[in-house]
């Protein structure tokens, strides 16, 4: 059976009232069905008790006439009194008639019909020899005694059957007796039965009344509850916070709040004339995306949220937020809810605007400072650019004075051009450089080697660091991967970190200065640059500090150059951080990533040694 099926079934057993009168009925009649069972039984065992007594009163009878007429006999065969004598023949039809009628009640009784029988046949046999005794004998004790014996033997045989009928009497009686016993347990039964499902029926019915009442007060509740629900959702949906519609799956919109109709500029006449429908509101480009939300609907009953557009009635359009959900699974009806994009779109855009002269101030503060940067060089740059000038005008006499020997010396006048080439060359690469740093420029991503760049910046800070007795050593892995980065605002980095360290060193005295610069691999699948000098060091108080805008710990500083540096390692995806240096000092570290092609590949030989090449200038 089916489970639709059992559920009816079990909730029609549970009314306890209809259960208890089945029942009932059940018992009453099972109750009639023994009564009539029982009456006809009690019947019958009275009967056959009856039967029984008749046929013992009867062999009684034939018992006793039998006993007198063998007194009578017996007396006139002793004297030959005729007063002894009856009538003729009137006690022998009396134990013929008795014989006749024992044979009658015996009949359905096998073993008692045969004795019947074969005692009628004695008593007929003894009853012809005794008259032909009393007709032809004389008072003779002889023909008394031979007469007694034949009345023995039909005592005999009626005695066995009175021992036979009063077994079969005290047989039936005994089966009476528990007849009556098991009706009186079975009454006893019935009443104890009727007792408990009385008891049954009325648990049930306290029972019953008490689920009905418990059903009443919940139908009660879920009516409260549901009421309740209605308002709040009323209200919700007059609040008109976001916009909300009832619609048809094909798009029909049934009822809308006046949040949405605001958002779509449409009015309640429009929605009453049935004007607003979703094919209409969509662009053709969103029609696709709206199938695909339909088919989403009736698929799982429910639409996740997502962006589109909707066309004004004035035909302009409008960004919004729209999800949406099934009245009942499998149904038409549905509730969506729309939010109204249009103030974070315009946020966005002004985000983005503000992101966009955010990013030129920071620019033209970096180029600023560049600017100021290069201006603090200014010494050490012009004396690098006057090392290689010096060396061209060096060389440049030396070979005029090749030139003017007898016989000129070609050779040496060649390589002497040679070096001033050389030289010519780097005092282009220094300019070069500086014309890059100071170039106000749109930034531009191209790979580079990291060592190359410090290499660069170290150049241009040569003299720097040896007015200032600074030694500068580094430390560069080999084979590090190049990092998608603006070659100037890196050459920037690298630039105020060395400057900063040559500073702020001048202030140990006659104590060692050194600057240690080292490159490496990042755990993280990147470049690790790390500058650490012996400086007085950093207040620990006031590590994060360093890196806010216009924080300096210099008397003549802006507090603009670490912020910058963070800025653009920051904007190179990478991260900036200062510490303590031991014994002394500070280490100033920044990291940049791969290009994300180059990432993964790396991550594999995270493993492998990396070199490290050590220089000391």
């Amino acid at each position: 059976m089916s489970v639709p099926a059992v559920v009816p079934s079990l909730r029609w057993l549970a009314r306890p009232l209809i259960v208890a009168v089945v029942a009932l009925l059940t018992l009453f009649a099972a109750t009639a069905f023994l009564g009539v069972q029982y009456q006809q039984e009690r019947q019958a065992a009275h009967n056959l008790l009856g039967h029984s007594r008749q046929v013992l009163e009867t062999l009684d009878r034939l018992r006793s006439i039998t006993a007198e007429l063998e007194t009578e006999r017996r007396g006139y065969l002793m004297t030959l009194d005729p007063t002894y004598l009856k009538a003729y023949g009137v006690s022998d039809e009396g134990v013929r008639r008795e014989a006749q009628a024992l044979l009658v009640l015996v009949a359905d009784d096998p073993l008692q019909s045969l004795r019947a029988q074969h005692l009628a046949l004695t008593v007929s046999a003894k009853l012809r020899e005794i008259d032909e005794m009393v007709k032809t004998a004389g008072t003779s004790g002889q023909a008394a005694l031979a007469m007694i014996r034949s009345m023995d033997e039909i005592r005999s045989q009626i005695d066995q059957m009175v021992d036979h009928e009063r077994f079969r009497l005290a047989d039936r009686e005994t089966h009476a007796e528990a007849f009556e016993q098991r009706w009186t347990w079975l009454i006893a039964g019935a009443v104890v039965l009727v007792v408990a499902l009385a008891g049954a029926a009325l648990a049930l019915a306290r029972l019953e009344a008490k689920r009905r009442r418990q059903a009443t007060e919940e139908n009660i509740q879920l009516q409260s509850d549901l009421a309740a629900q209605d308002i709040k959702i009323r209200r919700l949906f007059d609040a008109n916070i976001i916009g909300i519609i009832i619609w048809e799956v094909e798009g029909r919109i049934l009822e809308a709040n006046d949040a949405f109709l605001r958002i779509v500029g449409y009015d309640r006449d429009d929605l009453a004339a049935g004007r607003l429908h979703r094919f209409d509101l969509t662009p053709p480009e969103w029609r696709d995306r709206d199938a695909k939300t339909v088919a989403e609907l009736k698929r799982v009953g429910t639409a996740q949220p997502f962006e589109k557009e909707y066309v004004r009635k004035d035909g302009s359009r409008v960004s919004v937020l729209i999800g949406g959900t099934m009245f009942a699974q499998g149904g038409d009806q549905g509730v969506g809810f729309v939010l109204d994009l249009t103030a974070l779109k315009r946020a966005e855009a002004e985000a983005r605007e503000h992101e966009r002269l955010y990013r030129e101030a920071l620019m033209e503060l970096a180029h600023a400072n560049r600017v100021t940067t290069m201006g603090q060089l200014t010494a050490s740059i012009a004396h690098e650019v006057n090392q290689p000038i010096a060396a061209i005008v060096a060389n440049a006499e030396a070979g005029l004075n090749w030139l003017e020997a007898q016989p000129p010396n070609l050779e040496r006048v060649r390589q002497t051009f040679g070096w001033i080439t050389g030289d010519g060359t780097r005092a282009g690469d220094i300019i070069g450089r500086i014309r890059a740093l100071i170039r106000k420029a749109p930034p531009q991503k191209e790979d580079m080697d990291i060592n190359q760049t410090v290499l660069e910046v170290i150049a241009l800070t040569r003299s720097e660091a040896f007015k200032n007795r600074v030694s500068v050593r580094t430390q560069l892995a080999d084979g590090l991967p190049t990092v998608p980065a603006d070659r100037v605002q890196l050459q920037q980095v690298v630039l105020n970190l060395i400057v900063n360290a040559i500073e702020a060193m001048t202030a140990v005295g006659e104590e060692e200065r050194e600057l240690l610069i080292s490159t490496d691999r990042d755990v993280s699948s990147g470049v690790h640059v790390t500058l650490r000098d012996s400086g007085p060091g950093l207040d620990p108080k006031n590590v994060e500090s360093l890196f806010e805008a216009f924080y300096t710990t210099k008397p003549t500083g802006m507090g603009m150059g670490l912020a910058i540096c963070r800025s653009i390692i920051e904007a190179h995806g990478g991260q900036m951080w200062a510490g303590a240096n031991e014994p002394r000092g500070a280490v100033f570290q920044f990291t940049l990533p791969l290009a994300s092609d180059e990432a993964t590949s790396r991550l594999l030989e995270a493993d492998e040694p990396t070199g490290r090449r050590s220089v000391a200038r």
